[in-house]
């Protein structure tokens, strides 16, 4: 058997001296959640040398349990970058959005609303506008794929350049993402 070492510098291997970036997504279900972790593991490969990254994800379905929906409350609160995975042409379930306007009125330190859907843009619209206007309430860049913002014509990189202007670049790499076809996957969550 043979095995390849990659060296490391002190810096990469001190996650102390990383910050921590948090990842809060909820999904409607098992595709969508993998869509979304599609997303997480592009953040990562993106931001893991410069943070470390945590993610917690909530299927809809369990955001309508008053006890762990208080609890996708407290960490949308404590997010960095906040993601809802939606197939989009039914709306969002009443549990997603007693959540979301929860940590909305709560307030939360997030940066980011990310919006990643299964629909064709048009199916998507009413939804896109809930969440663009959340955004807007919240005081959250919005950002969703596939690419067309609600009540806005301008293209996707004069967004971009808006939204690195204003947090000093902390995530221009996530104006680079473009969702993969979501594939179904095997397993891989207790919430699925």
């Amino acid at each position: 058997m043979q095995e390849t070492v990659v060296a490391r510098s002190a810096s990469q291997l001190d996650f102390e001296n990383c910050p921590l970036f948090k990842v809060v997504i909820a999904y409607e279900d098992f595709e969508m959640g993998n869509h979304a972790k599609h997303l997480y593991d592009f953040l990562t490969q993106n931001l893991g040398e410069d943070f470390e990254l945590s993610s917690q994800m909530w299927k809809f379905d369990v955001l309508s349990i008053p006890k762990l929906r208080e609890i996708a409350i407290k960490d949308a609160i404590e997010a960095d970058i906040l993601v809802i995975s939606s197939r989009g042409g039914q709306g969002l379930a009443t549990g997603a959005k007693v959540w979301i306007e929860s940590w909305l009125t709560q307030g939360t330190r997030a940066d980011a609303l990310v919006a990643l859907f299964g629909c064709e843009v048009q199916e998507t619209q009413t939804v896109r506008d809930y969440l663009a206007d959340v955004a807007c309430r919240g005081g959250l860049e919005f950002f969703a794929q596939p690419d067309q913002w609600p009540g806005n014509e301008h293209s996707m990189d004069e967004f971009a350049v808006r939204w690195q202007q204003a947090r000093n670049g902390k995530l221009p790499m996530l104006t680079n993402y473009i969702p993969p076809q979501v594939e179904p996957a095997t397993h891989w969550g207790l919430n699925e």
